[in-house]
Formats: structure tokens, sequence, C-alpha cells
């Protein structure tokens, strides 16, 4: 870049205060033309208000933005995509009852027509090696597809900023490399990219720069390719996150019994889950991998007790058939469930986290007899241990749940479930969006757990964390399971194959 080229993007002394908590404290930030910058930090350091003040969702307090070199008033999202500045945001914004492509087409200028939309979203998806099909019904898909869907949506923009939130959560260990080309070839067009990831190594492999946040306020202005995991850690949380305690235990009883679980899709862009098989012990975890939309939301309806369409049988809680029960019955017998959808499945937006502690804990909290008055006195007491036990960033036990940041939510969310002492656990992607540090508190958490005789299921896209907790995995892939094999046998690449479904040429006779 010359020296007579402005910056593309400038962000000078921005500060933004909410009630009771300061989301960023003088901030400022530079992003040069086709340059990949990283934004670091834990949650609730500040990332995503920095980014909507950005992309014109929010309006600072002080300070101002530059665009091209000339100060820039952004009043509303709208405005930002006018300019060029396009973002996809870790929790998506998207209509539940149309299309993909209807979906895309609502954010785009109307002069295309929605076949026009159709062509270019298809294009588009395969040129970055994004599966999405533009004619599904939102509604119908998992989350790692819907994200999809909204980058693929911001690209259709030709942005000038593209603003990625945690892009590469739902991706399997080939398509990140297959986007981290297209991020490349991107940014040589002159877009300047703003990469916001708590994977270390992906910043430090694909970035330029990197501003790191801590407590709304600026720590460090890196070249991360400089730069080693620990020390970025340290400018991001104050420390090195603890390594993880995973010693070999014993196994117990049968947990939980699947075997001839065959679902029929109930919709067309559905996944069939073809006769399911396995089982989880007392004291071991056991993860399932699988890129998105393989089967895992059909599954995971089944073993919780959102579908009742099982057949009976297939599904057995220390030998029960729970197959028809529903959820409730399910956590009666110790069977507790963290699902992947933190806002609107795991907690109530607008509910203050004492009420969302009797999602499930109900039982723990509502009195006996024939009237079962809750306690308001009970759910805020727990609501603060669970806080102050999980070092969840809230206001208290009256904050609405859509207050957290993500991570936060998602260790409020999974500190609930634990806190239930199940004998059966299922979590699905159990630190999705999750930083460093608050990813080991977690993951030491469900070790613990398995420790204390529970059984453990984990269904995660982040292989390194399969890698890193499971004793045995399996993988999904087009709504069928791989046998099982040990985490201290499997590889990388092998489990990146079986995701393709090719494990039937390894185990044939």
């Amino acid at each position: 870049m010359s020296e007579t080229t402005p910056l593309r993007l400038e962000v000078r002394h921005v500060s933004k205060r909410y009630p009771g908590v300061v989301a960023n404290d003088d901030v400022s930030l530079l992003v040069a033309p086709g340059e990949i910058h990283a934004v670091l930090g834990e949650n609730g350091a500040g990332k995503s208000t920095l980014m909507k003040i950005i992309y014109g969702a929010v309006k600072p307090d002080t300070g101002e933005v530059l665009f091209n070199g000339k100060p820039t008033h952004i009043r509303n999202p709208q405005e930002a995509r006018a300019l060029g500045i396009s973002m996809v945001f870790q929790h998506f914004s998207l209509f539940e009852t149309v299309t993909v492509a209807e979906n895309i087409w609502l954010g785009l200028d109307k002069s295309f027509t929605l076949d026009a939309v159709r062509q270019r979203a298809a294009q588009k998806a395969k040129e970055y090696g994004l599966d999405v099909e533009v004619d599904r019904p939102v509604h119908s898909l998992s989350v790692g597809e819907r994200q999809r869907v909204e980058i693929v949506r911001a690209l259709l923009t030709d942005p000038k900023v593209l603003i990625l939130d945690e892009p590469t959560s739902v991706l399997t260990p080939q398509a990140v490399r297959v986007l981290f080309v297209t991020l490349r070839k991107l940014a040589a067009t002159g877009c300047s990219i703003l990469y916001i990831s708590h994977k270390l190594d992906e910043i430090r492999e694909l970035c330029t720069n990197c501003t790191v946040l801590r407590g709304g306020k600026v720590t460090g202005h890196v070249d991360p390719r400089n730069e080693s995991n620990a020390s970025l850690s340290r400018m991001m949380i104050g420390a090195e996150p603890p390594k993880l305690q995973h010693r070999e235990v014993n196994t117990g009883a049968v947990g939980m019994t699947v075997h001839g679980l065959s679902i029929q899709a109930e919709d067309p862009f559905g996944v069939t889950l073809d006769n399911i098989a396995f089982e989880v012990r007392a004291g071991e975890i056991v993860g399932i991998a699988g890129v998105s939309g393989n089967g895992q939301q059909e599954l995971l309806a089944a073993l919780s007790g959102e579908s009742i369409r099982a057949p009976s049988g297939s599904i057995k809680l220390f030998g029960n058939d729970i197959s028809k029960r529903n959820p409730r019955t399910r956590r009666a017998g110790g069977l507790h469930f963290v699902p992947e959808e933190r806002l609107g499945r795991g907690a109530v937006p607008t509910l203050a986290l004492a009420a969302n502690t009797l999602l499930s804990r109900a039982s723990d909290l509502v009195g006996k007899g024939p009237i079962g008055w809750v306690s308001p006195r009970l759910t805020a007491n727990l609501a603060s241990e669970i806080i102050k036990d999980f070092n969840v960033k809230a206001g208290g036990p009256d904050a609405a749940a859509k207050s957290l940041s993500g991570g936060n939510l998602q260790k409020f969310i999974v500190g609930r479930e634990i806190g239930a002492k199940p004998k059966v656990l299922i979590v699905a992607q159990p630190t999705w969006g999750v930083d460093v540090g608050a990813a080991a508190q977690i993951r030491s958490a469900l070790l613990k757990l398995r420790d204390e005789g529970c059984a453990l299921l984990v269904v995660s896209e982040e292989l390194d964390e399969l890698f890193e907790i499971c004793d045995r995995m399996h993988v999904i892939a087009k709504g069928r399971l791989s046998p099982s094999v040990k985490t201290s046998e499997a590889t990388v690449e092998k489990i990146g194959e079986w995701m393709s479904g090719l494990w039937e040429v390894e185990h044939a006779v």
C-alpha cells in the first residue's frame, strides 16, 4: 500500500457504555485495503459491540469511524451495506418460514430477480466450497447450514469490508482449507476482512494483523504470524488456558443404548436416520463428529425426546425403553441435554437467567403438593450459583439471557445441566463460539463429570475438541453412523475421510 492510499477502515477512540458495563473503552483500529485483520478477545471483551458499531447496528457514545479516509456516520446496516460493509453475525438473522434464496434476496439490491439470486447464490456457494441448498426453507436447516447461508449472502454483496464472526466453527478441516484459499483471493482483490475467531491457530495462519481486546480495552496490536498461541492467550485472557487433566477411567454400566434407530425424514430437505446404533457407558465420553446437516439434528431430537418418532425399543436409558418418552420423563430418569441453539432452545432470550433455570431444573425449584409454586428465591440462588461456579459474565440472576455474549450464555446453560448431576448428559456443540479460556473451563467440567461416573455423548463439529476430551468417537454422514474408534487410534485425516461416509471399505470383511 502506498503512502497516498487511504486506509480502508479506521476506528478512532470509540467508546460504548451500557448500564453496568463498558463494552468498548477508547478503542482504535486500523485496517488497510486487502488486509485480513483478526479481532481477538474473550467472550464479553467487546468484539461484537465494536463490529456492530462498524456495521451501523450500534451507535457509539464517543469516537468516529472513517471509511476510505473519510469520516462516516453509519446510521444502520442498510447504509453500511450501501458503502460496501457486510457482516456475518454469530447469531443469525434469517427468516425461518422462507427459503434460503428468498432470505438472500431480501438483503440484496431488488434489481435482481429471485431466479437470478438463486443462480448467483448457488454459484457463489460452489465457488467457496459451502454446501448450500438454495430452495430449502430455513427452518429445516441446522445451525451450521444457517451459518453457510449467512456467509453466501454477505459474499453476494461484493463487499469492500467483510466482517466474519466465527466463520469456521461449522466447517470440516478440508472445508476450512478451501475457505482460507477463497478469503486470500478475496483479499487480493482489495477487500478488507475483519476476522473474529477463538481458534488461535487459524488466526496465526490466515491473518496479517491482530487487535486484541480485554474488558473492552485494546491490549495489543500484533502480527499474529510472529506470536505463539500462549502469547496471544496471555494478551486475551491474562493467562494461558489450564491444561486439561484427561486420565483413563474404568467404565461402568451402560447408560444409553441406541439400536436399530431408523427415522424417515419428515420433509424433503430433512435427513433420514438409517439404522443408528451405539452405546455410552458410565465414566466415558463418546463423541460424534460430522459436517452439519448430516443427521445431527434428527438424532439429537430423538435422543432428547423432542421427537418421539423413534421405533419402540430403539433408545434405552439404563435398560428402560424411552423411545416414546417426553423430555421431562427422560430428565426424571437422569438424562439431561444441552442443545446447539443457545437462544430459543437452550434459553428463552427475553427471560431472566433465574427464570431460565426452570427450563430443565423445575423439579428442584417448584414446591410439592397439589399446587406447585415457583420460588423466586430458589431460582435466583440457583442462577447465582451457576454464574459464580462457571465464571459467567452477567449482570446477576435478573439479567436477560439475550444480554449475555454467546460464550457466557453457553457457560450458563452447560452449568445449569451439569449442576443437575445427570447420569447421562448429551451436549451439542459445547464450545461453539467460546473463547479459549471458557472452552477449557467447559471441557474441564465435562471431564470432571465423566470422572464422577456420568455417561456423556458429545456431538461437535470441532474435531480438536473431540480429540481432546473423548474416549471413543463415531462419525455421522448422510444419516448413518460409523463404527466406534478409540480416540487414541484415530487421526484427523481418518475422521475427515469418514465424514464423507468412507468407512465401509476400511471395515469390509
